[in-house]
């Protein structure tokens, strides 16, 4: 389906700088990240935990490094995994060096809390001899105490400083290649600073809403955000903070960039919240469609809708689509046409052979296509 001008989103100009093999910032897509919650020295569970944020999608995915043990065990994580890895450093400029030896490919790093001008030197010199880049976080909670004690409180403008002055550290090592987050629980704070922020430098962003909450609250909180963020066209890379599984928080932010266009991955199920019009159990169907078409990553739409009201009109637009019709007689549509009529046959399993198909269909199209070029 073509997209319309009113669903255009025009990301904001910036600097292109790489995390392992994912560009990030200039025109590369916006990337979806998380963090792992094992203890990074149990070598097995973080890699395991890792591989399950690859199969949901992951382009990048954090590990904590709080002491040597956790950087030693990166150089036995790193080779096991495919997505780049990003090592937490707070506050010990050895970690940061040993995680860059160790092979991590970004260094999430506060320069202004990791000692003098030569211990940052030798930060950035091992980020440079190890292709590793960098993320300067500065989060509301962690600002430094001149700025706490100038501003009285966390706020938008303090929060910018510390950014930019962080900024100025790295560049008078003559060091480029980082991006930028200014995070905070608070989200008008966290997208105040981010919006000052965006006119105040081009280096590439890292946006989230830090500590959201659990599973319901922190979705809602981080989607009001990061929402208004990517709307106006800000945030290169995105992390959805939430107290749950870290799998989920890859699932909610490919629907946050599903819902604005910017990005997609598997299918988009359009569906109604039914009601005592409806034909068929809706609510059961749809969780059971999304469970079992969780393994699909080509982009597509499918509509679900209980009764003709809507259902018709959604099709349209989608392209795959049922319409619950009396007497147990469904309506199928095909790239938004009526193409047959479902009965006596369980919707779950037809819907998921037929997505299934097209998926194949379109991958197939895909793979002639690169080759026709290669050729």
């Amino acid at each position: 389906m073509s997209l319309r001008p009113y669903r255009e989103i025009h990301r904001r100009s910036c600097r292109k700088i790489h995390v392992g093999k994912v560009a990030v910032g200039g025109d590369a897509p916006i990337s979806v990240q998380s963090m792992t919650n094992t203890l990074t020295t149990d070598v097995a569970a973080t890699i395991r935990q890792i591989r399950d944020l690859e199969v949901a999608g992951a382009d990048i995915v954090r590990v904590s490094c709080p002491d040597e043990a956790s950087t030693r065990a990166l150089k036995e994580i790193v080779p096991e995994v495919t997505v780049p890895i990003v090592a937490d450093i707070h506050f010990h400029y050895r970690r940061g060096i040993e995680a860059a030896e160790a092979g991590a490919a970004c260094l999430r790093i506060n320069p202004g809390n990791i000692g003098s001008s030569d211990r940052v030197a030798e930060v950035v010199r091992a980020a440079k001899d190890n292709g590793c880049a960098m993320r300067i976080g500065v989060n509301a909670g962690s600002l430094e105490r001149d700025l706490l004690e100038r501003y009285g409180e966390p706020c938008p403008e303090a929060m910018v400083e510390s950014a930019l002055n962080h900024a100025r550290i790295l560049e008078d090592h003559d060091f480029f290649e980082f991006k930028i987050s200014v995070k905070a629980s608070d989200v008008f704070l966290a997208v105040a600073a981010y919006q000052a922020l965006a006119e105040a430098c081009d280096y590439p962003m890292h946006i989230g809403v830090t500590e959201a909450g659990g599973l319901r609250t922190g979705t809602v909180k981080s989607s009001i955000g990061l929402g208004m963020l990517l709307w106006s066209g800000i945030g290169d890379t995105i992390r959805v903070s939430l107290s749950a599984d870290p799998v989920e928080e890859i699932k909610v932010g490919f629907e946050m960039l599903k819902a604005l266009n910017l990005r997609h991955r598997g299918v988009n199920v359009i569906s109604c919240p039914s009601c005592a019009r409806q034909q068929f159990e809706v609510i059961d169907t749809v969780q059971r469609l999304e469970d079992r078409l969780a393994h699909i990553t080509t982009p597509m739409t499918l509509s679900v809708i209980g009764c003709v009201v809507n259902g018709p009109g959604e099709a349209t637009m989608t392209d795959l689509g049922l319409t619950g019709g009396g007497k147990g007689v469904h309506q199928v549509y095909v790239a938004g046409v009526p193409h047959h009529r479902l009965q006596d046959e369980d919707i779950v399993d037809h819907l998921v052979r037929m997505v299934e198909a097209k998926a194949a269909e379109i991958e197939a199209a895909k793979a002639a296509g690169e080759t026709d070029a290669a050729a």
